[in-house]
């Protein structure tokens, strides 16, 4: 009977954590946080072997947490929005589109948003909050996500903000620049939800 019947316990969950790959990987995290944590891929891989092999030899898992980013604040808020979308790349794009926008207008130095322009930019954010159902509370200075140097240059993207004469050149900047953070972040860095050790 045992040969015909899977004994093995379903609801165990994977070593890794694995939440989802696509379009970014999500984890659990398997140590107390109350902070969605951002670890370059490398490092996670590293984390996630040394835990696997503390798993098969029953041993203590002393570690410590490599270099990291803690998504606190305004951040928190991106990362719930981006995990509720978690399996939809489509979706994902647009609130990080939105994103993009709210922090143009809360951090970015423009002339055209010195003028009746501007009205416009705050009617598409707040049509895409209520649409993508969307919403921050708190200090809202930092949204986008933090990304290393050594993939992705700030100051390029802010100086394409700032150059951008029009309304629909702004757009476009934004919607570029965001698309590009977005892949660069599925490409190199894993995210780990919230959680307890245990």
């Amino acid at each position: 009977m045992a040969k015909v019947i899977d004994l093995h316990d379903k609801t165990r969950k994977s070593p890794d954590h694995l939440i989802v790959s696509r379009p970014w990987e999500f984890r659990k995290a398997y140590w107390k946080t109350a902070h969605f944590i951002q670890i370059l891929r490398s490092q996670a891989a590293e984390l996630e072997y040394h835990h696997e092999e503390v798993i098969k030899t029953g041993g203590n898992d002393i570690w410590h947490l490599p270099s990291h980013f803690t998504l606190k604040g305004g951040m928190a808020y991106t990362m719930r929005a981006m995990y509720a979308c978690r399996k939809n790349e489509y979706e994902m794009r647009e609130v990080y589109y939105l994103i993009g926008l709210m922090d143009c207008m809360i951090n970015q130095v423009n002339p055209i948003l010195r003028t009746d322009i501007l009205r416009a930019m705050y009617k598409k954010v707040f049509a895409m909050k209520e649409k993508l159902n969307i919403h921050w509370y708190g200090p809202v200075d930092q949204i986008l996500l933090p990304i290393d140097s050594m993939f992705y240059n700030e100051f390029e993207y802010r100086a394409s903000l700032m150059n951008a004469n029009s309304l629909k050149k702004l757009y476009h900047a934004i919607r570029t620049g965001t698309d590009e953070m977005f892949d660069i972040l599925s490409s190199e860095y894993v995210f780990y939800f919230p959680g307890a050790r245990g």
